[in-house]
């Protein structure tokens, strides 16, 4: 029985990432909610009341020094960190054509590399206490695609072969790794993206929303906390045989 769970979750702190870490609170799990804003005293302050108890910590996922910061800071206050969540994540759609390098490197920097990285940094310590969990948010992305969606589908279909590849380094040691792949989730970014298409095609943002609701076969939005419910239980001590999965999240959708 592990008494003491630690987890470190990137992005912790919006979206699916803080759904993630208000459910792991409630389960008495030792919670870094980590965010590159909360670099910012006023903002981790503030996310100190939304998330009571939780350390929040500054993390810049596209930099090993500072993922070796915040996983150090983390051990200070809890102790070792077992139990990761890879939430962080920034998306990008333009055509291949058009699409500029720069942009492409960071969404796979953010994506895939971000979440290597963080694994780097807290897999050798799972590996000596013999048990740990590792949850990677993909993305219906990861096996199918739209029309201007290269770098964000190509970074999720990364996170995949990391996934598996960690799942089996891990198995010897305790240490699970699992991908959660969601469609489209009602979080900021989900209306974020719907602005910029909406400004694109020169209608209202309520438009595009619509049609992402009516493209799901259950007509309804995912909501990020059943997203946050799934990665609990991965997260707990009752799902040591699931590991090497991508656990696809889509409500029926193909995106």
């Amino acid at each position: 029985m592990v008494r003491n769970r630690v987890a470190l979750v990137t992005g912790g702190c919006s979206g699916i990432g803080l759904e993630i870490s208000r459910e792991l609170l409630k389960q008495q799990v030792q919670v870094v909610a980590a965010s590159r804003r909360a670099a910012d005293a006023r903002y981790r302050a503030d996310m100190e009341t939304q998330l009571p108890g939780a350390l929040i910590a500054a993390i810049d996922v596209g930099e090993t020094g500072s993922v070796e910061r915040c996983v150090a800071a983390a051990v200070d206050r809890f102790g070792p960190v077992n139990v990761v969540v890879n939430s962080a994540g920034v998306s990008s759609y333009q055509p291949v054509a058009t699409h500029s390098e720069a942009q492409w490197l960071e969404v796979i920097d953010t994506n895939l590399s971000g979440p290597f990285r963080v694994i780097r940094a807290c897999l050798p310590s799972m590996k000596q206490h013999g048990w740990g969990r590792i949850i990677n948010i993909a993305s219906t992305a990861a096996r199918t695609a739209v029309a201007d969606s290269a770098s964000y589908s190509a970074s999720k279909a990364g996170l995949l072969g990391l996934t598996r590849a960690v799942a089996v380094e891990g198995a010897p040691h305790g240490v699970s790794c699992v991908a959660v792949s969601p469609t489209w989730v009602e979080t900021p970014m989900m209306h974020n993206t719907a602005t910029v298409a909406a400004r694109e095609r020169g209608c209202d943002k309520s438009e595009i929303i619509e049609e992402i609701r009516t493209a799901n076969p259950q007509q309804r939005l995912v909501q990020p906390e059943e997203v946050a419910a799934l990665v609990a239980f991965l997260c707990s001590e009752v799902a040591p045989a699931l590991t090497m999965e991508d656990i696809q999240v889509s409500a029926g959708a193909h995106w």
